[in-house]
């Protein structure tokens, strides 16, 4: 613990953007992450307690979605409405798949659950066009509110994030995570681990299962508030998270990860970081064994190593010449 502190230190006397590389030279600090942009926030102290590339401006893909959501609730529109899906909604830009055929009625507060926690973008886009005014009317509004929540080097062009002209940093979406948090209904359709939804199939109605696009969520492993994830090509893979770790309150972003499953691993380095700097979880021991040389008049020579974890030791032969 007092090696977080310490980190709060440096965030305070470097800023931000300079926490990363402060962090790295800190016996213990965090281990390498694999996303390209990353910020970890305590948010009781409202500081960052590991930083990477935090002003880099890039895609953000669905992430842009918890923009949709604060916008759709503070507009306080019925979400017991029904929305239908249209020819509008389609994806015309990457060409995604979607189980919402043209015609599928859902309330608003089901098109706004599935938007949150599967990333349904065809939900998502019926959500901007049911808006008042429109597509343009909303993406105005989401710029808007962006502006109201200080986050200057973000911009909106549509309600799904699969337009890579959705843009923001890692520090303006700590603000755009703080202000969805105040949100329980956002807090809970992103933490939700499954939905199912009764779609019209003519006589009778067919019931169609959704899963949070966030494994993490699904496993259970973690205290999770608030969580969405984002993917387009541009993007890379990107994931923000509000929990509770151990007992502390953080805001997790990791932007740009390329690997199918390196965001989520990323995400569990943190945890584990921050579990062994508050002594809750323990780190890999390293056992240390004697080195035994055999005679001098002997050709060869075993020497036990260090290893790391329990129970294990390894024996490494060498010759003598």
């Amino acid at each position: 613990m007092r090696r977080i502190f310490a980190l709060f230190g440096i965030a305070a006397t470097l800023g931000i953007s300079g926490v990363a590389s402060a962090a790295r030279d800190v016996p213990g600090a965090l281990p390498r992450l694999e996303s390209s942009s990353v910020i970890v926030v305590d948010q009781e102290q409202g500081q960052a307690i590991y930083a990477k590339n935090t002003l880099a401006v890039q895609p953000i893909a669905s992430i842009t979605k918890l923009m949709t959501a604060v916008v759709v609730l503070d507009a306080r529109l019925p979400l017991d409405e029904q929305l239908d899906v249209s020819n509008e909604d389609l994806d015309f830009i990457k060409g995604t798949h979607s189980r919402l055929g043209v015609g599928t009625v859902l309330t608003r507060g089901e098109m706004l659950k599935l938007a949150l926690m599967a990333s349904e973008n065809r939900a998502a886009s019926a959500l901007a066009r049911h808006y008042p005014g429109g597509f343009p009317a909303f993406v105005a509004a989401m710029n808007r509110k962006a502006r109201e929540l200080g986050m200057q080097d973000t911009r909106f062009v549509d309600s799904t994030g699969l337009n890579p002209d959705n843009v923001s940093t890692a520090q303006d979406l700590v603000k755009l995570v703080q202000a969805g948090y105040q949100y329980p209904v956002i807090r809970e359709f992103t933490t939700s681990s499954s939905h199912l939804v009764a779609v019209d199939s003519g006589a009778r109605n067919r019931f169609l299962a959704f899963n949070n696009s966030n494994g993490l969520v699904r496993a259970g492993q973690w205290d999770i508030g608030l969580s969405k994830t984002g993917y387009i090509s541009e993007a890379g893979r990107c994931l923000v998270m509000q929990a509770r770790i151990a007992a502390k309150p953080v805001i997790i972003v990791l932007l740009d990860s390329w690997g199918k499953f390196s965001r989520m691993a990323d995400a569990n380095r943190i945890k584990s970081w921050i579990e062994m700097e508050m002594g809750v979880r323990e780190p890999p021991r390293i056992r240390t064994v004697a080195v035994r040389h055999a005679p001098r008049h002997s050709v060869r020579a075993s020497k036990m190593i260090r290893v790391r974890g329990e129970g294990r030791t390894v024996r490494a032969r060498t010759r003598r010449m």
